[in-house]
């Protein structure tokens, strides 16, 4: 595994998750995402299901990305946002 997932964490099956990104606590990436390389998922995030993240991607805490978002490299996501 070349990634860090928190143990609190739930990865679905079906999801590709790039190297040296961080997920963590009770975050929830549903099947089928995509997610590029050195991203940071913070705590209590959900990725719906066919989610594509490129790299570089910061998600703040709490925040919630829905079926069918792409965002670009270097995208930065406030806490909170929907």
């Amino acid at each position: 595994m070349s990634y860090f997932a928190h143990e609190s964490s739930y990865i679905d099956e079906g999801c590709s998750i790039g190297d040296g990104t961080k997920i963590w606590h009770f975050s929830h990436i549903m099947s089928n995402s995509m997610i590029g390389q050195n991203c940071n998922i913070g705590q209590n995030v959900v990725i719906s299901p066919d989610v594509i993240l490129g790299n570089n991607v910061k998600i703040q805490n709490n925040v919630s990305i829905y079926t069918g978002v792409i965002c670009d490299d270097d995208v930065f996501l406030g806490p909170s946002c929907v």
